[in-house]
């Protein structure tokens, strides 16, 4: 079975739901991979706790993020796969091919850096109400070397309603991001979605696959 290692930030009082919810599909087989190990950037903190529920080797993970720590921490655990589930560090030295994330909004519109948990929900409520979108979305991505800017494999519409927070907001996307997150992430490691590590046009998915930024696109106002 092949190897992933989860990064997962969390904060020092909570987080590592992502971690939890891949950690449990494993288990149903809806993810067929072993997690070898969750990283976090917090010694004490909401994933080292899951960590210790779940049974699952934890590392706390401190700067620098350099791209020989990354490496090691893979090399180590000899793991094929790199998911990203809320990890807000740049990462460095990790095959492209191979490392996912998820963001909690749509990509690349509402991406890059300083774009993570309520701050991108922030940016699209007061997007919203300057009429400039209708939806929010759940993305997945290959990972590169610039925060949010590798090839996007999979974009889920979230539906912005008018009364809605940033916190309203951020909890139905939550609720998305746990119910595709495994199985997006099982497309990838069984290689349904690939790409070169280089030419975003070299990306692959399964014939009809629906979940492709330009099948979503009536979605959204550009």
């Amino acid at each position: 079975m092949e190897k992933l290692i989860i990064f997962a930030s969390g904060t020092k009082d909570g987080g590592g739901s992502g971690f939890q919810k891949l950690v449990e599909n494993t288990k149903t087989g809806i993810l067929q991979a072993e997690i070898v190990v969750v990283v976090s950037n917090h010694k004490q903190g909401g994933v080292r706790r899951k960590a210790e529920a779940l049974n699952i080797p934890f590392i706390h993970f401190p700067k620098p993020w350099a791209a020989q720590q990354y490496q090691e921490i893979v090399k180590a655990h000899k793991a094929q796969w790199v998911a990203l589930s809320g990890w807000l560090k740049l990462t460095a030295g990790l095959d492209p091919k191979r490392t996912i994330n998820i963001h909690p909004g749509p990509l690349p519109k509402f991406g890059g850096a300083g774009m993570y948990r309520y701050h991108v929900h922030e940016a699209i409520i007061e997007a919203f109400e300057r009429g400039e979108i209708k939806n929010s979305a759940v993305s997945m991505h290959f990972v590169t070397e610039a925060y949010d800017e590798g090839p996007i494999f999979f974009q889920y519409p979230v539906l912005i309603r008018q009364n809605d927070t940033a916190e309203t907001l951020a909890t139905r996307v939550n609720k998305i991001e746990h119910a595709w997150q495994s199985y997006i992430t099982n497309l990838v490691i069984q290689k349904r979605i690939t790409w070169d590590g280089k030419n975003p046009d070299s990306l692959k998915a399964p014939p009809d696959y629906p979940f492709l930024p330009k099948n979503i696109n009536i979605y959204l106002n550009h």
